[in-house]
């Protein structure tokens, strides 16, 4: 059957999608990420460390590029740490890698990995350390070679190049090692898994249903032993771009499941990896109903596509530029996060990329979706005594810290800060967004044109991502119903709200506090609510369904 004659119902699913925005985006929550290759040098670095100033030329490359992926507001950084059974930090396990000093086995005088770590958590990113699994590059290269001494047992050779052998037992073992060690020095965010899978030239006939166990063997080790040191830090994966065949569409003998054994999306569901990042370097037929397939079967967790965009160089398959901004629109509207792959085709904006992820796609920032803690915890203490001073031409937030987290939740907090207009703000609202992942207790803002009131917000967020409720800065003194946007009237007893939508299913009302403490729940029957048990204040109201899904429909003052 030629694949023609599914357009039409293609083309309906693509409509639906867009039409179901409402359903699946939470514009303020979406995985931006990278994939940054030190392979070669491929994304960076660019020259060799090897001296005081060369080691300094290797670092401001790396800052030159997190400014520019800040200013395009990616958030997420998944750089290549373990290479070929080589590595770009000093590891007792494996030798360096010949990308940061020129020479294979050579330290570059510095540890690239932590210096990367503190660089992008400055920048409110995240840092996920990205580990080449299963192959160690060519038989006589030097990785390969120092593996094929001290861990003979779990080589396997096919045609001239090594590999970790999935189907010994002890594979699992020394793979979960090397991720142990990552996890237990540094500071990262996440253990990315690149090509768990069996290699495409395995020799022999796999039987798909062992090969599934033999890979999972190896993530249930690793996820053992990340969680088991630092339960916050996120494991992920790159799966093939097609799990498996659809009912209508097929994956032409290339997709995760059958055919390399990997069982990703079970593993979400399993509790395995907290993020997938499925490299879906298609278009077309073969790419929207499979990013379907993944957007369905994500189990709540985050998906984030990965993207060809080195398909735009004329060079490779010179995809034309719409191509990629179509499927950037989608996976906004669908809910799934976007992930591209190279670094450099994005930085060296091939065919206008950049420009278009930073000025028609992430325009506002947006925040890393939580995962769950293990102890089960769904609330963050919101920051205490938010105070705003304003100088010449810079307005100084400052607050305190709730809490020290013990080290088993992260040790510390992040801050997000919203600024609006309209008080009170609206921290649901991504365009409010100043910064995310603040480390800091104070930042200084820039007043750019004071004879517009500016209201900021403060919330923190554990290293979960789980975000508290919002400190805000006080309420104009002055405030009335046609200084707030979203003002309900209320006349000290009776809140007026707006008709109720017929298609809406709420049936209750929460009335909550400025700071987010709910005062009062409300069955939701008229468009006339008595407050006059409610004291005096500055409220927000919101609808409430039976599921418990929630929707801000307003604030209201009380004066009496």
């Amino acid at each position: 059957m030629k694949h023609t004659t599914f357009l039409p119902k293609y083309a309906l699913i693509i409509i639906m999608l867009c039409m179901a925005t409402t359903f699946w985006a939470n514009g303020k929550h979406e995985v931006r990420a990278v994939w940054l290759t030190t392979i070669g040098g491929l994304d960076w670095p660019h020259s060799y460390a090897q001296s005081a100033h060369s080691i300094e030329k290797q670092k401001n490359e790396l800052r030159d590029m997190l400014d520019k992926l800040q200013l395009a507001n990616i958030n997420t950084v998944l750089l290549q740490t373990r290479v070929r059974a080589t590595t770009i930090y000093p590891s007792t396990i494996e030798p360096w890698d010949g990308c940061m000093s020129g020479m294979p086995g050579k330290s570059p005088g510095y540890d690239p990995l932590a210096f990367a770590i503190d660089e992008c958590h400055s920048r409110g990113m995240e840092l996920h350390a990205w580990v080449v699994s299963i192959p160690i590059g060519k038989w006589n290269g030097y990785g390969c070679r120092q593996l094929r001494k001290s861990r003979p047992d779990i080589v396997k050779r096919i045609a001239d190049e090594g590999f970790v052998n999935p189907e010994k037992a002890a594979s699992a073992d020394y793979i979960a090692s090397i991720c142990a060690e990552i996890t237990e020095k540094y500071d990262i965010d996440g253990i990315h898994l690149d090509y768990i899978r069996y290699p495409e030239t395995w020799q022999g006939r796999i039987d798909v249903v062992k090969g599934r166990k033999n890979i999972t063997r190896i993530v249930e080790k690793v996820a053992r032993e990340v969680k088991a040191r630092k339960p916050w830090v996120k494991m992920s994966c790159s799966p093939v771009g097609k799990h498996d065949d659809l009912a209508r569409f097929s994956s032409y003998g290339w997709n995760a499941r059958t055919k390399v054994c990997q069982d990703a999306q079970k593993w979400l569901a399993d509790g395995l990896m907290d993020q997938l990042y499925p490299m879906m370097y298609f278009r077309g037929n073969q790419y929207f109903p499979f990013a379907v397939d993944w957007k369905e079967n994500d189990y709540g967790k985050a998906v984030a596509s990965g993207l060809g965009i080195y398909f735009l160089s004329p060079k490779e398959k010179d995809w034309d530029i719409d191509i990629l901004r179509r499927q950037l629109h989608f996976l906004h509207d669908a809910g799934l996060g976007q992930a591209f792959f190279r670094c450099k085709f994005l930085l060296d904006n091939v065919k206008g990329i950049y420009d278009v992820v930073k000025n028609e796609v992430n325009v506002f920032p947006a925040l890393i979706p939580e995962i769950q803690s293990p102890n089960g915890e769904n609330t963050v203490q919101t920051p205490l005594a938010l105070h705003l001073v304003k100088g010449n031409g810079i307005d100084r937030l400052s607050w305190n810290d709730t809490k020290a987290y013990p080290q088993a939740d992260g040790g510390y907090h992040l801050y997000n800060i919203y600024m609006s207009e309209s008080y009170p703000v609206d921290t649901d609202n991504p365009s409010n967004l100043i910064a995310t992942r603040w480390t800091k207790t104070s930042i200084d803002i820039p007043a750019t044109d004071r004879r517009k009131p500016k209201h900021y917000a403060v919330t923190a967020i554990n290293r979960y991502g789980l975000e508290s409720k919002a400190a805000c800065t006080p309420a104009p003194a002055t405030l009335s119903a046609h200084d707030v946007e979203g003002m309900l009237p209320c006349n000290g007893t009776i809140l007026h709200l707006p008709a109720k939508a017929a298609s809406s299913d709420a049936e209750y009302l929460a009335i909550e506090s400025a700071v987010g403490n709910i005062v009062a729940t409300l069955p939701y029957s008229t468009q006339e609510v008595n407050v006059t048990f409610i004291p005096e204040g500055f409220y927000v109201v919101r609808s409430l369904n039976r599921k418990g899904a929630s929707h801000r429909m307003g604030f209201f003052i009380i004066k009496r």
